[in-house]
């Protein structure tokens, strides 16, 4: 599980995004779509399959932040985690995929930031970390099958601590050389997803409700972009 580790690639307008479907495959054998043994076959088919660059809608919405605590949910390769850990965050990376977590911690070692990394493995729709953190981030959480994207969210909201901040990044549309590529699929507004989020009234603000178009490179190597949602808010501290 590994949507957020290829930014800037033609990779990231496929449908090589977040995934944890339960339906079975068309002929009922082989992995199921979507489950750990589909992302780990799906990350065992190269040494690296994302760019290594992290988002950058997590860096337009995160340089700013204090660093404390963060969640990183599917972490996939570790880039995101990376750019965290490098800005002084101490990192709680979660994924699907053992072979996603090996690969993110050789990175992270590589980097130097592996003892601020804490790495996890949880398949969100039936486990979820523990803890409070000062950032959630939630880049590309997509799927095609009966996965609560809703619910997840929700439960990372709750995992804000007071102060904190949840970032919740996903697709907007097709790549501008195959706009109608992913035409069958909805993709929440940001305005969508702060409604799903069934927020308490008063509790939070909104820093971040925007598309923006985001640079990328299409399988011929040429410039292209396509349309990315990010949806940023902030936990307001409690009252004491």
């Amino acid at each position: 599980m590994a949507a957020h580790d290829h930014e800037h690639t033609h990779e990231h307008a496929h449908t090589h995004t977040h995934t944890h479907e339960t339906q079975q495959n068309g002929d009922g054998n082989g992995p199921v779509a979507g489950g750990a043994e589909f992302w780990d076959e799906r990350y065992g088919e190269s040494t690296r399959i994302w760019s290594g660059n992290p988002n950058a809608l997590l860096v337009r919405e995160a340089q700013d932040l204090a660093p404390g605590r963060a969640l990183d949910l599917g972490c996939g390769e570790g880039a995101d985690t990376v750019w965290l850990a490098r800005h002084g965050w101490r990192v709680t990376a979660t994924d699907i995929s053992k072979v996603a977590l090996g690969r993110a911690a050789e990175h992270a070692s590589e980097a130097g930031v592996g003892d601020l990394v804490d790495w996890q493995q949880h398949d969100f729709a039936q486990s979820f970390p523990e803890g409070e953190f000062d950032l959630v981030s939630a880049c590309f959480l997509h799927s095609y099958g009966d996965f609560p994207r809703e619910r997840i969210l929700r439960r990372a909201a709750a995992a804000v601590a007071p102060g904190g901040t949840l970032l919740v990044v996903g697709h907007a549309g097709g790549p501008s050389w195959n706009p109608e590529a992913l035409a069958d699929i909805h993709f929440p507004t940001p305005h969508e997803v702060l409604a799903q989020l069934e927020l308490p009234e008063g509790g939070w603000e909104v820093l971040t409700a925007a598309e923006h178009v985001q640079a990328m490179t299409d399988p011929e190597g040429r410039p292209g972009t396509r349309p990315d949602n990010a949806l940023k808010i902030r936990r307001l501290p409690q009252n004491t």
